[in-house]
């Protein structure tokens, strides 16, 4: 999705004139393929005129720095992989096109009718996905062999002790001189084996 269809708040935006009677839907998709639906459904949903019934369309993620062998890498991670939401005035005309859309399989709800989500619901997850702190994630656990990559216990050969996702760090035991030492290390530091 390019930056000029998609908003700071992780939204499409088709129309800004809302309608009093619109609410959020969630909307089933294939995962892995969300933004790519949220831009065919603001295609069809223009070509249809149904710019007057669907207003938005939001789909959840967040940057997320991942550590794999070694290397610090920032991610655009799905917070609900799968799923979109959007902003709609529901109608059996607008029901239809974002329904008939390649890569939706439906809409979230009891049985065949749509449940709207709660506006506070959808502020919460806007605000969580606008979070500008990113969050770190090791590939490895408590007990995993590991490699350090860099510092002055490069090429060392150690166990996981802890990992504290929320630093970016790990301690690490390794053996010096016959003995396990604790090392705190970054996530940047260690490959695992």
């Amino acid at each position: 999705m390019s930056d000029e269809e998609i908003d700071e708040e992780n939204v499409v935006v088709i129309n800004k004139n809302i309608s009093n009677n619109a609410h959020w839907y969630v909307v089933h998709t294939y995962s892995g393929h969300e933004s790519k639906v949220a831009v065919t459904l603001k295609e069809r949903i223009e070509a249809a005129g149904h710019v007057d019934k669907v207003f938005k369309i939001f789909v959840p993620h967040q940057q997320k720095i991942v550590v794999s062998e070694g290397k610090k890498r920032s991610v655009d991670e799905k917070l609900f992989p799968g799923y979109l939401m959007i902003l709609m005035e529901m109608s059996d005309d607008s029901w239809y096109v974002v329904r008939s859309t390649p890569g939706v399989t439906g809409f979230v709800g009891m049985g065949s009718t749509p449940t709207p989500l709660p506006e506070s619901e959808v502020r919460t997850l806007m605000k969580f996905a606008k979070m500008e702190a990113p969050k770190f994630e090791a590939k490895f656990r408590a007990g995993d062999s590991i490699k350090i990559n860099d510092g002055p216990f490069k090429d060392f050969l150690g166990k996981v002790d802890e990992v504290n996702e929320e630093q970016g760090k790990v301690k690490v035991l390794v053996s010096v001189f016959g003995r396990e030492t604790p090392l705190e290390l970054d996530f940047a530091q260690v490959s695992q084996l």
